[in-house]
């Protein structure tokens, strides 16, 4: 089923998640199955549960290709429960982001260029991974959802933050914010990196 997607404004995005204490809760299968639908009506790449107004750490993120980024590489297609986080450097990267909770903008939002995430796969399998690029870029601004932090909340110079409209006016990309459906509201999706 697709979900609603929470705006920025409402409070329950402000929120820490409460971790996932049920595995088995045939709850959870639902839950990760809308997030999926929900995420490709929209051609996202990511999302995580609290933006469907969901009180639990969950996030979904990744494909193989994705027309609102044509020259990212590929980031594997993961769920993710219980999440965690570890930043590899210190260095950070500046690239532009969007969200599905704050649709039709963009900012140019600061990431670590190297990170080390990890969590609880659907099955209950333990993974672990290490990210570049667009990958760590992706993973990052999804588990901040689940911390109660959109990205403009990560902005330096919010000179670098507005509509898509007027920071890229020869972009076809406010085209792409349109939902696929006249029943939803227009939609944005992560990042403008890579």
């Amino acid at each position: 089923m697709i979900r609603e997607i929470l705006k920025m404004g409402d409070p329950r995005l402000l929120k820490v998640a409460r971790p996932v204490d049920d595995l088995a809760d045939p709850a959870l299968k639902t839950i990760i199955a809308d997030l999926y639908e929900t995420m490709h009506a929209a051609n996202g790449v990511g999302l995580a549960a609290p933006q469907v107004g969901i009180d639990q750490r969950v996030m979904i993120f990744g494909f193989k290709s994705n027309p609102r980024y044509p020259e990212a590489e590929p980031v594997p297609v993961t769920t993710l429960i219980n999440p965690w986080l570890e930043n590899l450097t210190d260095e950070t990267e500046e690239d532009w982001e969007g969200c599905l909770s704050v649709p039709g903008m963009r900012g140019l939002v600061p990431r670590s260029t190297h990170i080390r995430y990890g969590g609880t796969l659907e099955d209950g399998t333990h993974v672990e991974r290490e990210a570049h690029g667009f990958h760590a870029r992706v993973f990052q601004h999804e588990f901040d959802h689940l911390e109660g932090v959109l990205y403009p909340h990560r902005i330096r110079d919010l000179t670098r933050f507005g509509f898509i409209e007027a920071l890229f006016p020869q972009s076809d990309l406010a085209a792409l914010e349109k939902a696929p459906d006249a029943s939803q509201p227009p939609l944005t999706t992560i990042g403008d990196a890579a």
